[in-house]
């Protein structure tokens, strides 16, 4: 063997593709696969069982649960359940929201050159506004689905 990380079948990879593993966090309850929505702690030392919203990390002595299994929770007899109020989760965008976006999108895809003519000649020391190399039209691109 000559350098490290390397292997007589090449060199090793820093990382394993996997489809498997996926980053939205589920119900830590066994055979459920709904995604997360609420972290259960236990705080032996006052026999409380608390509830609240999804933690920002995954922690090893936590509990992701789904709505299903957080709604349903009880403790165990003698303990109490404090159930802190759960956020209702970052707001979806409106059609609204996608209608600005989109004609963001088109104004930005849209030749420079109108801007141009409508301002007239660049002043000195201006950067010309046209597009340079064969009139790119914007920085977006469609990507097609693996699947399709």
């Amino acid at each position: 063997m000559g350098e490290p990380g390397e292997s007589r079948r090449g060199p090793l990879k820093s990382a394993v593709p996997s489809n498997v593993v996926s980053p939205v966090r589920r119900c830590s309850r066994t055979a459920c696969g709904r995604p997360a929505v609420a972290t259960l702690t236990y705080v032996y030392a006052d026999s409380t069982a608390v509830l609240g919203p999804l933690a920002t990390y995954a922690e090893p002595h936590c509990y992701d649960l789904c709505a299903e299994h957080s709604e349903r929770l009880t403790a165990p007899r003698g303990w109490e359940v404090v159930r802190l109020a759960l956020d209702s989760g970052p707001a979806r965008p409106s059609g609204d929201d996608l209608e600005a976006l989109a004609n963001a999108v088109r104004e930005a895809a849209r030749p420079q050159e109108r801007a141009a003519g409508a301002a007239g000649s660049p002043a000195p020391g201006d950067r010309d506004s046209r597009p340079m190399g064969g009139g790119r039209r914007g920085h977006l691109r469609v990507l097609r689905s693996p699947d399709s």
